[in-house]
C-alpha cells in the first residue's frame, strides 16, 4: 500500500518543483533553495529536514532513485527524479493552494488575540520596535527584487517575493494606525476594566 504524506508542506512542494525541473540530490536541492532566495519560503534552518522531506516524499512514491553518483574525492550522492503519480500530486496540491485559502497559525495573531495581558506602554514600545522591523525588511526585500528583475529575470520567477512585500507594506501602514491610536490614548485599557468587560461577557450584558 502506497504511504502518502501526512499533509503537504511547503518544502515538499518546492522539491517536488525542482525534482521536475531536472532529477536532483539533497545537496543540490539545498544549495537551489539558498541560491534562489527560497529561505524566506520554506524553513531549512536544519539540513536534515530535506532529507527527511525527501524520505517521506519517496515512501509515498512521490520521486525514485534515479542514479547514485560517486564522484572523485565526494560523498556518494543519491539522484532523485520526480514519478508519474508525484507529478500528478505535485500539480494537485498547487492548484489547490493557489485557489482555496486555509488557515495559517501564525504567532503574531495569537500575540494580537492576547496581547491585553501587556500594559498598553509596553504593547507600545513592541509594536514600535515590529514596525521598524518590518520597515527595514521590505527595503531590504524591495532593493532585491529591482535587482533581480533588473538583470532580466522574469517576473513570473519572483511572485513569491512580491507577495511577501505587498503583505509587509499593507501590514506597516496597519501597525502605523494601530500605533497611532495606543500614542493618543485612543486605545487603553487597565485590569479593572478588563475584569469588567470578562464579567460581562460571561453574563451576557456586554452592550
Amino acid at each position: 500500500m502506497k504511504t502518502r504524506p501526512r499533509q503537504r508542506s511547503p518544502l515538499a512542494m518546492v522539491i517536488l518543483a525542482f525534482v521536475a525541473e531536472a532529477p536532483s540530490h539533497a545537496y543540490r536541492m539545498h544549495e537551489l533553495i539558498k541560491q534562489r532566495g527560497k529561505g524566506k519560503v520554506v524553513n531549512v534552518a536544519q539540513r536534515n529536514s530535506v532529507y527527511q522531506t525527501i524520505a517521506q516524499l519517496q515512501a509515498a512514491e512521490l520521486i525514485q532513485v534515479r542514479e547514485t553518483q560517486q564522484g572523485e574525492g565526494r560523498p556518494e550522492r543519491v539522484v532523485y527524479e520526480i514519478t508519474p503519480l508525484g507529478k500528478k500530486t505535485f500539480h494537485a496540491w498547487l492548484e489547490s493552494m493557489l485557489g482555496e485559502p486555509r488557515p495559517e497559525f501564525n504567532e503574531f495573531p495569537a500575540a494580537l488575540a492576547t496581547v491585553m495581558a501587556l500594559s498598553p506602554e509596553v504593547v507600545l514600545t513592541q509594536l514600535r520596535r515590529r514596525r521598524e522591523t518590518q520597515k527595514q525588511q521590505w527595503t531590504d526585500a524591495s532593493g532585491h527584487l529591482k535587482e533581480l528583475l533588473g538583470k532580466g529575470l522574469p517576473r513570473l520567477f519572483l511572485l513569491d517575493d512580491e507577495y511577501k512585500q505587498v503583505l509587509l507594506k499593507a501590514e506597516i501602514k496597519w501597525l502605523d494606525g494601530l500605533i497611532a491610536e495606543l500614542e493618543s490614548g485612543e486605545m487603553t485599557w487597565n485590569e479593572k476594566w478588563l475584569r469588567k468587560l470578562a464579567a460581562q461577557f460571561e453574563t451576557g450584558q456586554l452592550d
